[in-house]
């Protein structure tokens, strides 16, 4: 009786959806489509700043260190976020605070 109201309850909250088994997160398909092709451009500008002709290394390193100050204040806000949902929706901490898997 309490493993199946258990099951239920946790159905009920969780609309079946439980940790995945295995490594999730990075290494997926979406991961290598954004960095390999929609990033192109970025990666051409980026060289454009240092093998363009009319160079300036410190501009270059200025914008260089934008791109890299706005990539991270974006993903560590998202790892927050993640990790705010999982509590608050999923019964717990993700995956790479957590083992993985059902619990």
């Amino acid at each position: 009786m309490i493993p199946a109201l258990s099951s239920g309850l946790s159905y009920l909250l969780y609309h079946g959806y439980d940790g995945t088994e295995g490594l999730t997160g990075f290494p997926n398909i979406g991961t290598w489509l954004i960095f390999a092709i929609i990033l192109v451009p970025v990666y051409v500008m980026v060289a454009a700043w240092f093998l363009g002709a009319p160079r300036d290394t410190s501009t270059g390193l200025l914008g260089v260190s934008y791109l890299v100050g706005i990539t991270a204040q974006m993903w560590i806000g998202m790892f927050i976020i993640t990790m705010i949902i999982g509590i608050l929706f999923y019964g717990g901490m993700p995956e790479p605070i957590t083992a993985p898997g059902p619990m």
